[in-house]
């Protein structure tokens, strides 16, 4: 029969082999580089955890910049706290493609947008930048995968990006540092529940 002394100090022990691995881990993580984040999948969450980002990064004083592809005209509650923070916001406002049903303007928006998007990636200034809901621009055809490609490639050193949006493509995969995917368990809206303000959007 193993008394709790003996539980106490077997944890006791694998919690400092877990906490010498992780100060390991730690101590070899030396390099500093602006990093590209990638958050993809089906489920719901990856532009919260984008904007979350630019909220975590705003509140250590850094600057960002937001281009936000696909999505309409409504209120967005980020955008209109985080403007309040000189966080520059490019909109492509034109909606869901099945909105607009027009491929000729969505592509004329796309690029108004990501002219924005280029200029944010070639400013020193700007410390994190977002490109949300960016895959869409690659799966839709609406923008050429070559420039985006160069744009992330030749962005200032030091500067962050995070990417959001469903089935990312490879080749982007493949320029990420970090890539999460979110997976779809449930979502309230296949039960019929609208989406609501101040959660949803």
């Amino acid at each position: 029969m193993i008394t709790e002394h003996e539980k106490q100090q077997r944890h006791q022990a694998r919690q400092q082999r877990l906490k010498a691995q992780v100060d390991a881990a730690v101590a070899r993580a030396s390099i500093e580089k602006g990093l590209l984040l990638v958050i993809t999948g089906n489920g719901k969450g990856k532009s919260t955890a984008g904007f979350g980002t630019v909220a975590r990064a705003v509140g250590h004083g850094l600057t960002a910049a937001v281009v936000q592809f696909i999505k309409g005209g409504w209120e967005c509650g980020e955008r209109n706290l985080l403007q309040q923070h000189g966080v520059e916001f490019s909109v492509m406002a034109t909606g869901f493609t099945w909105d607009t049903q027009d491929k000729a303007a969505d592509i004329a928006a796309a690029e108004r947008v990501w002219q924005d998007a280029e200029r944010f990636l070639a400013d020193d200034s700007i410390d994190v930048v977002l490109l949300d809901e960016l895959t869409y621009m690659l799966s839709y055809h609406y923008l050429p995968l070559e420039r985006i490609e160069q744009a992330l490639v030749n962005r200032p050193a030091k500067q962050h990006v995070v990417i959001t949006g469903r089935a990312c493509h490879r080749r982007i995969l493949e320029l990420a540092d970090t890539v999460s995917e979110i997976a779809a368990v449930k979502h309230a809206f296949d039960q019929g529940v609208k989406a609501q303000r101040g959660l949803d959007w």
